[in-house]
């Protein structure tokens, strides 16, 4: 089982970084081009789309993020958006929206300067995937050696305990954003 290669091919590296967007506002259909030239190669399936209108439509209706001005999209907008790319398939666009809410206000009011802020996100994306190859190393290991041989006894059983384990993990990862989503939402009632 040669799993390392295959998180080669996920490019979980891959980053829309602050410098790849431009400075000027872009319209959606020039956002939906960057986040696909950028993301294409994280798709699962040939047809899968990154980002569509539909897609930033309900981010919008959802006040993800703070309105855009003459249909066009600020670079903050992009880093909000990018944000929301990574969170979508593991959270609800309700817990994005309360995630997002103080950070949206913030720079409504001019006090965030969400570049920084992404930049540090960026730093800690990238720390997670070094950790996350070392745990994916060591998860290998353990089923390959430390498990009864006599029950898991070939390639297809190994696959199965490293996903099972793998969708234990990504649980609990889930269910700790969603503590910490619901202690942001008691502490913006605290505010008020």
């Amino acid at each position: 089982m040669d799993i390392q290669k295959q998180l080669e091919d996920l490019h979980l590296e891959n980053q829309l970084s602050a410098e790849n967007i431009p400075d000027l506002d872009l319209y959606m259909d020039q956002v939906i081009q960057l986040f696909e030239s950028k993301f294409a190669s994280s798709k699962r399936y040939e047809e899968d789309k990154v980002l569509t209108k539909t897609m930033i439509n309900n981010y919008a209706k959802a006040k993800l993020f703070f309105p855009i001005k003459n249909k066009k999209y600020s670079k903050e907008h992009l880093l909000i958006i990018s944000m929301i790319y990574q969170m979508k398939s593991v959270l609800s666009m309700k817990d994005i929206g309360k995630t997002f809410e103080g950070i949206n206000h913030r720079i409504q009011e001019d006090e965030l300067d969400l570049e920084n802020f992404y930049n540090n996100y960026i730093q800690l994306m990238d720390r997670n995937v070094v950790r996350f190859k070392e745990y994916i190393k060591e998860q290998e290991e353990i089923v390959e050696k430390e498990l009864d041989t006599n029950v898991v006894n070939d390639t297809y059983l190994q696959q199965v305990l490293l996903i099972t384990s793998l969708t234990g993990m990504s649980n609990f990862y889930r269910r700790a954003a969603e503590k910490l989503i619901d202690q942001l939402e008691m502490e913006g009632e605290k505010e008020q």
